[in-house]
C-alpha cells in the first residue's frame, strides 16, 4: 500500500514538474512572441523575460525585434529624359505589429519578397519621373527619402516599419556609359570655349581700356615736358643775355672756349679757313686781341670771317675724317694749295724758282687746309 502511494506521488510530482516546464518560456532583447493557442493567435508579448503559456495547448511563435535588411535585386530603370539606369537599392525593416504581420504574411521569407516588389515598384514610380541628373547627383537624397514613404505606406498592411530605403548605386548601362561621358565631355569643351571666348573679349576691352590710357598719359607727360623744356630754353637764354650784357668780352671768350671744345672733339678735327680768322683770336692771347703784325689781314679776309663765325662765336663748319691723327701734332698739313696772288696781304711771298708744272706755294693771308689733332 505505502509503495503504491509512493509510486503515484513520484508520478503525480513527475506530471507537475513537466507541466511546469512546459508552461515557461523566456522572450529575450532581439525578440518578440506571439501566443497561438490550437494555431488561433491569442497574445502578443513584446517584453523580454520570463513568461508563461498553457502547456500543450499553447505554441510560442518567436519574431525579430531588431532592424532587418532587405537587399532589392539590380534592375534597369528608364528616366523621364530616356536614359537607362542601372540601380541598386537596398531596404532596412521591422516587425511593429507581430499580430498582423503573422496574419498578413506569416513568415520573414514571405514577408521579405511581399517587401521587395513592393521596393522596386516604388523605385520604378519614383525614379521614372525624374531626369537623369536628377536620380545621379542633383535630387538623390529628396527621391530616396519619397521612395521610403511610399514603401513604408504600403508595407503598414504587413505590420511592417520600413526605416530606410537608400539607392547604393544608380549608373549607366555599360553600353551607354562610353558615349554618355563623350557627349558630357562635349558639352564640357564648349562651356569651356565660350567661358575662353568671353575671357579673351574682356582681356582686349581691358588691353585697349590700358592702351588708351598710355597714350593719354603719355601724350600729357610730353606736353609737360615741352612746356618744362621751353621754360628752360627761355630761362637759359635770359641768363645767356644777362651774362652778355654784363661783360661781353668775357661772354666771347667763354664761347669761344665752347666752340673750340667742341670743333676739337674728334680724333683729328679739319679746319677750311683762313689762318687770320676770327675763329682763332684767343689763339693769339687770351684777350682775343690780334697782335700788331697780324693787322696786314685784309677788310675782306675780316668782313668773310665775321660773316663765317657770327657775332656770337658759333661753331664753324668742321669736317671729321675717320682717319688716324697725324704724327707731327704742331706742323700743319696742306691740303688744298694756295691761291696764287691773293689779295689783302702785305706779306706775299716773294718769287722763287719754280718749274712751270709746280704748284705754288701757299703765302701768307691765303686759303689753306690745317689738321689739328685733338687735345
Amino acid at each position: 500500500m505505502i509503495r503504491t502511494l509512493g509510486a503515484g506521488f513520484l508520478l503525480v510530482l513527475a506530471v507537475g514538474l513537466y507541466a511546469l516546464y512546459s508552461a515557461a518560456f523566456t522572450v529575450n532583447e532581439a525578440q518578440q512572441a506571439l501566443i497561438l493557442r490550437f494555431g488561433d493567435p491569442r497574445r502578443v508579448i513584446q517584453e523580454p523575460g520570463l513568461h508563461w503559456k498553457v502547456p500543450i495547448a499553447d505554441n510560442i511563435f518567436y519574431l525579430d525585434d531588431r532592424i532587418l535588411d532587405l537587399d532589392s535585386p539590380v534592375q534597369e530603370l528608364i528616366a523621364s529624359d530616356q536614359k537607362r539606369l542601372v540601380v541598386d537599392a537596398f531596404a532596412r525593416f521591422r516587425i511593429a505589429d507581430p499580430l498582423r504581420f503573422y496574419q498578413a504574411v506569416g513568415t520573414v521569407d514571405a514577408a521579405e519578397a511581399r517587401l521587395a516588389t513592393i521596393l522596386n515598384s516604388a523605385l520604378r514610380r519614383v525614379l521614372g519621373e525624374q531626369t537623369f541628373f536628377a536620380v545621379v547627383r542633383d535630387q538623390r537624397d529628396a527621391l530616396m527619402r519619397d521612395i521610403t514613404a511610399q514603401v513604408n505606406r504600403e508595407a503598414q498592411n504587413f505590420g511592417i516599419d520600413v526605416v530606410d530605403v537608400r539607392i547604393r548605386r544608380a549608373d549607366l548601362p555599360q553600353a551607354n556609359s562610353e558615349a554618355i561621358y563623350r557627349r558630357m565631355q562635349t558639352e564640357r569643351e564648349q562651356e569651356a570655349s565660350q567661358i575662353r571666348a568671353e575671357g579673351e573679349e574682356q582681356a582686349r576691352r581691358i588691353r585697349s581700356r590700358a592702351d588708351r590710357e598710355s597714350t593719354i598719359l603719355v601724350a600729357e607727360a610730353q606736353r609737360s615736358s615741352e612746356q618744362i623744356r621751353g621754360e628752360g630754353d627761355a630761362l637759359r637764354n635770359q641768363i645767356f643775355a644777362n651774362a652778355y650784357t654784363r661783360d661781353p668780352g668775357f661772354f666771347d671768350f667763354y664761347r669761344s672756349m665752347q666752340a673750340y671744345d667742341n670743333g676739337l672733339r674728334g680724333e683729328t678735327t679739319r679746319f677750311i679757313m683762313r689762318p687770320d680768322s676770327d675763329f682763332f683770336r684767343y689763339f693769339v692771347n687770351a684777350q682775343g686781341v690780334p697782335e700788331p703784325g697780324d693787322a696786314t689781314a685784309t677788310g675782306e679776309a675780316a668782313t668773310g670771317a665775321e660773316t663765317e663765325e657770327g657775332a656770337t662765336g658759333d661753331t664753324p663748319a668742321t669736317e671729321e675724317p675717320s682717319a688716324a691723327p697725324a704724327d707731327d701734332a704742331g706742323e700743319p698739313e696742306a691740303q688744298v694749295p694756295a691761291e696764287t696772288g691773293a689779295t689783302g696781304g702785305a706779306g706775299a711771298p716773294a718769287p722763287t724758282d719754280t718749274e712751270p708744272g709746280d704748284p705754288p706755294s701757299p703765302g701768307e693771308g691765303e686759303s689753306q687746309t690745317f689738321t689739328v689733332p685733338a687735345q
